[in-house]
């Protein structure tokens, strides 16, 4: 797994929520970079009800080593109690190199 980049998606109740806790993983080097999107509109089932709500989705990159402590980072700094966080990973050969080599600059592995 080594020089390998994961994507994890998150979903967030308002941009600032996903850019307060991508500025601490940033600066905790778990990932070297977040994406947040645009809100979106998200209709699910809860406590046996449909629910609708707006929320904004968040797309962070690490190292493949270090996706598992940064989802469980994001899940400590995430407001809902049910928080969806999906790792994707991504295969050697779909992410360019040079991009693959500055996630791994920028991400502090477990193992380095």
């Amino acid at each position: 797994m080594k020089n390998e980049v994961a994507v994890l998606y998150t979903t967030w109740p308002d941009a600032e929520s996903a850019a307060s806790a991508g500025r601490v993983l940033v600066a905790e080097r778990l990932c070297a970079c977040v994406n947040i999107l645009g809100p979106m509109r998200s209709i699910y089932r809860w406590e046996d009800a449909v629910e609708e709500s707006v929320e904004v989705p968040a797309l962070f990159k690490t190292t493949a080593d270090g996706a598992t402590a940064l989802k469980n980072r994001i899940l400590a700094l995430h407001p809902y109690d049910t928080a969806c966080v999906l790792m994707l990973p991504v295969s050697p050969t779909a992410s360019s190199e040079a991009f693959t080599a500055w996630v791994t600059d920028n991400v502090t592995s477990l193992s380095k």
